[in-house]
């Protein structure tokens, strides 16, 4: 099962790598993550900056906040805050990403939800872009309301002694 060639194959085929680092269901990192190019999973959240090298995957349950500068993204989960990608940002049917954005190309797939500002990484002049070392910033438009990790669907009930208003 871990060493199938063929879903080794595919991986290769759609751009992202194999990843050899997770961060497990029920994880919090709070601060700078600095990931080599090997690549990370987010199965669990993680508040802050985000540096890799390699392509991360932000698996669904899995939360990233903050600032992120890799290479490849994809979102299967939710990502909210500043956000670099050097090359492919792919948001799946169940991905959430909010924010603002410089990328090399995107894919959203049906269902995927993308909101905020997006500029090609192409259309970023040279006096802008980014430094290869990124430094944490702090983004305001966040501190009106709290972050809530993405929880299950909980539909709403009320008391049957209190009306409804």
């Amino acid at each position: 099962m871990f060493n199938d060639s063929k879903a080794k194959a595919a991986v290769r085929a759609h751009g992202f790598q194999e990843v050899r680092t997770v961060l497990g269901e029920g994880t919090r990192w709070q601060g700078d993550l600095h990931v080599g190019s090997e690549g990370l999973r987010v199965e669990g959240g993680v508040e802050g900056t985000l540096l890799s090298e390699g392509d991360v995957v932000v698996a669904p349950g899995g939360w990233v906040r903050g600032t992120l500068q890799v290479r490849n993204l994809r979102v299967s989960g939710r990502v909210e805050g500043v956000v670099r990608v050097m090359g492919c940002l792919e948001i799946q049917r169940t991905g959430w990403v909010e924010g603002e954005m410089e990328l090399g190309s995107l894919v959203v797939d049906e269902g995927g939800t993308l909101q905020g500002t997006c500029m090609p990484r192409s259309a970023v002049p040279a006096a802008e872009a980014p430094e290869p070392e990124l430094h944490p910033r702090r983004d305001d438009r966040f501190s009106e309301r709290p972050f809530q990790a993405p929880a299950e669907a909980v539909s709403p009930t009320r008391s049957p002694d209190k009306p409804r208003f």
